[in-house]
């Protein structure tokens, strides 16, 4: 199965699996009651101007997550995407989750004469689980909301290790899918924007993303507050590496370092 026609089955296995989870038991009102957290914080990075750029910039990105308290969370990665857990059995985890996507500016080094990419969204479903006591594996899925309207899917697994009972390293590999429509609105290039930039025209395919590996030391600072030093590399492959955007005014080749920090918030409903 190509993976164009495998990300919106896989969205639909997330999204509908998910909440039925929730429901078992005592029903849907009954678990909406109880214990729950609300994690909020901000993330500093220096990552690329524009996604396959070849300038780095300084940025800010949100942490937000929102689940029901009980099973401790064994593990969390600046990775993970807005979150809503809905079904929690310890060893698995899965729920709603979403992104941001801020505007793409065609005023950008390295994108001048493309037309912009407006603000949006994407939204999904994520699921996780821990095949042995210290590895974490996760997927997300995500429909793109007004940015674009593609699929996207990422996959990533991070063994942990605890030095002391406040500070943790952890790491692993990283993968990323997306489909046609998603690839169009980021890298493709169409006959007017070739014509204005000396671009090659390009429409792609869907296809892998990028493949990688990113690593953390997170610091338990109190039992509310987290702060964490974190580093990614990713290699642009497929669809994304053929672009003529990445071929003439990008890399391959992207980085990101940053710090992160955030507060949990228990609560009860």
């Amino acid at each position: 199965m190509s993976p164009a026609r495998f990300l919106p089955a896989a969205l639909a296995a997330l999204v509908v699996a998910a909440p039925s989870g929730a429901r078992a038991g005592d029903g849907f009102f009954d678990w909406i009651h109880g214990d729950w957290y609300l994690e909020v914080g901000v993330t500093g990075l220096v990552a690329p101007n524009f996604e396959g750029g070849k300038k780095y910039l300084l940025g800010a990105e949100p942490i937000i997550s929102l689940g029901k308290a009980g099973n401790d969370t064994r593990f969390s990665s600046r990775n993970d995407n807005i979150s809503l857990g809905l079904y929690d059995t310890g060893n698995f985890r899965a729920g709603l989750n979403g992104k941001l996507l801020l505007r793409r500016s065609s005023d950008t080094q390295g994108l001048e004469g493309l037309d912009p990419v407006p603000w949006g969204g994407e939204l999904g479903g994520f699921a996780e689980f821990y095949p042995v006591d210290w590895v974490r594996v996760r997927g997300e899925v995500r429909q793109g909301v007004r940015a674009h309207h593609g699929v996207v899917a990422d996959f990533a697994a991070d063994a942990f290790y605890d030095v002391t009972p406040e500070v943790r390293i952890s790491g692993g590999p990283r993968m990323s899918l997306a489909s046609s429509r998603y690839f169009d609105a980021y890298y493709g290039v169409n006959a007017a924007e070739a014509a204005t930039t000396g671009l090659a025209e390009y429409h792609p395919g869907g296809g892998v993303k990028s493949v990688g590996v990113g690593g953390a030391v997170t610091w338990k600072v109190s039992d509310p507050i987290t702060a964490s030093l974190f580093g990614e590399y990713s290699r642009l492959t497929g669809p994304a590496a053929s672009s003529s955007l990445v071929k003439q005014n990008g890399s391959k080749d992207q980085f990101t370092i940053g710090i992160s920090t955030s507060y949990r918030f228990d609560f009860k409903m």
